[in-house]
């Protein structure tokens, strides 16, 4: 924590939570603090937690009772994005995420801070390629849909109530790559009304998720 933090009833109540749980509080000066906080505009406080474990792509097919929901991300490099998508994913129900290990954003300080809280939640797999993995679960049963600004067909004409499914998201500007499109069941699109033909990564996932949950959410109390 740093030092020269104003009282605040947050402050006392994260206090107590260390102390309960035998967590260690250092104070630092202020520039000790952003030296080590390593995110822009850190607030005060930063807690040092174990490293993430990965997770085998086959086990986030089965590691639910309910059909896999799952997020692919096709080479996204903006931080904010990605972390952004991670705790849309997180809020919506994603049981997994899938994420390349080459020229893409990884799980940093950065993401960590966009994403709320999500990391801590999510199950995630670092994959050498997406086709490759997309591959993998078509074999398992998996449906992947695309999002892509040049499709013909609407997300919201899907039926993703029942089935396991896994929406893949493009890079920031150039969308899906060749391959990864090529690999998807079905590409769909959120159709525009404005002047502008495209949305920002983070929003149309959130678009794409949220309906994936809608359908399912509904299909639950019919059934």
């Amino acid at each position: 924590m740093a030092d020269d933090l104003d009282p605040a009833p947050i402050l006392d109540e994260i206090v107590q939570l260390a102390d309960e749980a035998k967590v260690a509080i250092r104070n630092l000066s202020r520039s000790k603090f952003e030296a080590a906080a390593r995110t822009e505009g850190p607030q005060g406080v930063i807690a040092h937690a174990a490293p993430l474990h990965p997770v085998d792509l086959e086990d986030l097919v089965g590691s639910t009772a309910e059909p896999a929901f799952l997020l692919l991300v096709d080479g996204v490099t903006d931080p904010g994005n990605l972390g952004a998508l991670l705790r849309t994913a997180e809020c919506a129900g994603v049981t997994g995420v899938v994420l390349p290990r080459h020229r893409a954003a990884h799980v940093t300080p950065t993401v960590t801070k966009a994403a709320a809280g999500a990391i801590e939640h999510l199950s995630m797999a670092a994959v050498s390629g997406l086709p490759s993995a997309m591959a993998t679960l078509s074999e398992l049963g998996v449906w992947t849909v695309g999002l892509d600004v040049a499709a013909e067909r609407e997300l919201w004409g899907m039926d993703m109530a029942v089935d396991p499914v896994a929406l893949v998201l493009g890079a920031e500007g150039r969308g899906l790559s060749r391959l990864v499109r090529q690999r998807c069941d079905l590409v769909v699109t959120v159709p525009m009304a404005g002047s502008l033909n495209s949305l920002n990564v983070s929003a149309a996932g959130a678009l794409a998720c949220f309906e994936v949950a809608r359908q399912r959410r509904a299909h639950r109390t019919e059934t």
